[in-house]
């Protein structure tokens, strides 16, 4: 058994259900329990699903810099992992259903309310004695494709890329000095379309991981089908892309890094 999941290897064959290529095809969205669709930057919990089975124990601690809806929260709850979410905006969490979060729960299902570029996330352990975390799941803005909030520190206002990659930077310093050395990290991560031409947005955010030495364990490519923004518009989409230069975009990646210093 390996030291960061659970997973029987004398038993392999029952866990036909955990993904081992690269290529991750989701039919829909997973909406049962205490998911729900209703926040715009959801991603779908099937990706936190494999990723926790696959990279965290049972009474592992996860963290989430971005956690918007909750989905991976509510996920790692499911899991019988504990969490704790960095949220900047109060709206978004009041969205998310008060009953994720119970005091007596265990395992832990926390949310702070917070900017993750300055959060003091070692106080926030602190509070749980504990120090270090076992794995980060990073599921921030893409750039400006979507306003989420009017907040001057959210990601997705900021004005160039290269201001955008600044912030992501400052986020992946003050959230990833408390995961644990020698255990992993996550990060979904799309690319936008923009004055004609693509622009690499998770490509450039993977290489912030590579300049600070992680290593890159695997880049994941998974589909989508729709958006809310493209819903009930696929012939369009098609006649637009038909009548220019460029695709329809059905990806995002999912980049996988080990902290081995």
């Amino acid at each position: 058994m390996a030291k960061y999941n659970d997973i029987d290897m004398k038993k392999w064959k029952e866990y036909g259900d955990i993904l081992t290529e690269t290529l991750w095809i989701f039919d829909k969205r997973d909406n049962s329990g205490m998911h729900k669709g209703n926040y715009h930057g959801n991603f779908v919990p099937q990706i936190p699903n494999q990723l926790f089975r696959r990279y965290t124990k049972k009474g592992d601690w996860i963290l989430d810099p971005f956690a918007g809806g909750g989905t991976s929260l509510i996920e790692a709850k499911n899991l019988e992992r504990n969490s704790i979410g960095i949220e900047l905006s109060k709206e978004t969490i009041s969205l998310i259903d008060e009953s994720v979060f119970n005091e007596e729960d265990n395992p832990v299902c926390k949310i702070v309310n917070g900017d993750s570029k300055t959060i003091d996330v070692e106080k926030i352990l602190s509070k749980e004695n504990i120090n270090k975390v076992q794995f980060v799941i990073f599921h921030p803005p893409y750039w400006d494709i979507i306003k989420f909030t009017d907040h001057k520190d959210d990601l997705s206002n900021t004005e160039t890329i290269d201001e955008f990659l600044d912030s992501f930077e400052k986020v992946i310093d003050n959230t990833c000095k408390v995961l644990e050395k020698n255990r992993y990290c996550a990060l979904v991560m799309g690319d936008k379309y923009a004055n004609s031409e693509i622009v690499p947005l998770g490509y450039h955010c993977m290489n912030l991981f590579l300049k600070k030495e992680y290593k890159l364990k695997a880049i994941l490519v998974k589909n989508f089908e729709e958006t809310k923004g493209k819903a009930n518009q696929k012939s369009l989409w098609r006649y637009r892309a038909l009548s220019s230069d460029f695709f329809i975009f059905k990806h995002e990646y999912i980049f996988i890094f080990k902290k081995v210093r």
